[in-house]
């Protein structure tokens, strides 16, 4: 391995050449506590940035075994370690100047949300740090500028990296909270399967976000409170005796005026299949990780799901035991979410009525008189909700606000008023006798079929996939779009990335292999278990700007590849 100082006399040689000469910098450089990595040498200085990782021994970065002896400890650590680099390195982005992209210091910026990040992975065996980022390498037009790089990697990064990858910039105390933080979210999640419930809300939540395009919490909010009858205690590990709204398997129906919190209710619920960050004011807001948010979605592409449960013989004789199409109806599209929402193995559905297909959801007593049931191929939501609940294991969490129908099906109902949340469901229950919910006999739901294979034939071309990720709302191979703009517990930018990759490793190693999609899904998740996200990114190394995204996500974007 060369050593820092060979790399400095390397700028000094190569200075005021052409950029090209910048390719001699890649490899390995030990510094006095860190392995510098040049991993890939940008082309020119209007280029994607060059790659660099830091590798720090454990025995130098000197994090308490402790404090990464399991994944959630060790995930709430890489990211503290990332947000701490960033703000050290946002002080220097840019300081060294030059032309297109010279002197820039990206760094993955984590939002209020906790994810297993490429930027930083510690290793489990020995405490040994990498963290990864960006580097625009300075150039005069595009004529080398190492004076300026040599600014940036002797000067700027090893501030960032004894800032930010040693346990002495943190103290015991900072460590200590952090994982304390993330040991009791495990717990509550653990607490879910054994007190029988689907999400804790825990009391003094702040819910609100600051605006449509925050996820930071809103100032001077309402903070959350449980109703009494939906209580729970739970004794934490470190922060004690702590006590929420516990919602119960089964069907929990929330309404309320408008503008009073549901949806607010319902976002955090959304959130919770994460943990959060200190001071997000959902830090205790912890919902089943399977969790997955249905609704309808126009247009999408359907391919070879049975949504017989839900809609029956249509018209034009399509097959719904196998239905596809690439321009899915509300109705279809809802019914195609939830059956493969299924497939992905949720255990609860989280709905809104306002995103939601009128006629899937409902059909009122009028209508069917009018329009009689042998007529009408969908079997509205309504009418399977329960034998989900019985026969299938999957709870219902449902907003509601004109629709009260589902009192009759509901087993827990909570009024949102003013963004305080009473149990009216015994009230509900009362009024609800009152109008009484004429169904007719439904036949029970056949077996589902999950043996579909997706991936039937291996691409042309399939060694050179470009992958480009817009934002969270969709991820492209190729000139193949994916539209995940309503895959809404996507949580960041770099899981979108981390789809497309993962899409590109199916089409590369497993199609044509006659997988099912779960079977497919599993073999994903098995290389990510056996070698992390390098066995799924493939190359020679593994860049910064990734994120894991849940099961249940890989599910949602390998259904909408067209």
């Amino acid at each position: 391995m060369k050593r820092a100082e060979d790399l400095k006399a390397l700028l000094e040689r190569i200075d005021r050449r052409g950029y090209p000469a910048y390719k001699d910098t890649a490899g390995k450089y030990q510094f006095q506590s860190y392995i510098l990595s040049i991993d890939h040498v940008q082309g020119d200085p209007f280029a994607a940035p060059s790659k660099v990782s830091v590798t720090v021994p454990g025995k130098q970065a000197g994090f308490l075994e402790e404090s990464y002896a399991n994944p959630w400890r060790k995930a709430a650590l890489q990211d503290l370690l990332i947000r701490r680099f960033y703000k050290k390195a946002d002080e220097f982005s840019f300081q060294a100047k030059g032309s297109g992209k010279s002197g820039l210091i990206s760094v993955s910026r984590p939002g209020q949300k906790i994810l297993e990040r490429s930027a930083c992975q510690i290793d489990a065996k020995n405490g040994d740090v990498c963290f990864r980022l960006e580097i625009g390498f300075p150039a005069n037009g595009r004529t080398v500028n190492a004076r300026e790089l040599s600014k940036i990697l002797f000067t700027f990064l090893p501030e960032c990296i004894a800032d930010s990858l040693f346990m002495r910039a943190y103290g015991r105390k900072t460590v200590d909270a952090v994982t304390a933080l993330a040991d009791d979210q495990q717990y509550i999640r653990e607490q879910l399967k054994e007190q029988g419930l689907v999400a804790f809300v825990a009391d003094h939540s702040v819910l609100p976000r600051a605006t449509g395009v925050s996820d930071k919490p809103m100032d001077r909010a309402v903070k959350f409170y449980s109703p009494e009858t939906m209580a729970v205690t739970m004794r934490l590990p470190h922060a004690g005796e702590m006590r929420g709204m516990g919602i119960r398997r089964g069907i929990t129906l929330i309404v309320g005026g408008g503008y009073h919190g549901k949806s607010t209710l319902l976002k955090a619920l959304e959130a919770g299949v994460y943990n959060h960050i200190a001071g997000d004011g959902r830090e205790y807001v912890i919902t089943d990780d399977t969790a997955v948010k249905i609704r309808a979605e126009d247009g999408r592409s359907v391919k070879w799901t049975d949504i017989s449960m839900f809609i029956g013989t249509l018209p034009n004789g399509k097959d719904t035991k196998a239905f596809s199409t690439e321009d899915a109806s509300g109705s279809t599209s809802q019914a195609a979410n939830m059956i493969e929402a299924m497939e992905a193995d949720a255990r609860v559905f989280l709905i809104d009525e306002d995103t939601s297909a009128t006629n899937f959801m409902i059909r009122d007593e009028l209508m069917q008189r009018v329009v009689h049931r042998e007529s009408e191929p969908i079997t509205p939501f309504i009418d399977r909700v329960k034998e989900l609940s019985e026969e299938f294991g999957i709870s219902t969490v449902l907003v509601a606000g004109s629709c009260g129908s589902y009192f009759h099906k509901a087993d827990t109902v909570l009024q949102m008023n003013q963004y305080v949340p009473v149990d009216v469901t015994e009230l509900a229950k009362q009024e609800a006798a009152h109008f009484p919910l004429e169904l007719g006999e439904i036949r029970p739901a056949d077996a589902l079929n999950f043996q579909r294979v997706l991936f039937t034939k291996r691409p042309s071309g399939r060694d050179r996939m470009k992958i480009k990720a817009m934002g969270r709302d969709a991820v492209s191979i190729d000139r193949s779009t994916v539209d995940l703009r309503y895959v809404e517990q996507l949580a960041d930018t770099e899981q979108t990335v981390m789809l497309g990759y993962i899409l590109k490793y199916v089409l590369q190693n497993l199609a044509g292999s006659k997988k099912t999609l779960r079977a497919t899904v599993d073999a994903i998740f098995a290389q990510i278990e056996k070698g992390g996200m390098e066995n799924i990114y493939g190359g020679s190394y593994l860049p910064t700007g990734l994120a894991m995204p849940r099961r249940q996500e890989v599910f949602a974007c390998l259904n909408r590849y067209r």
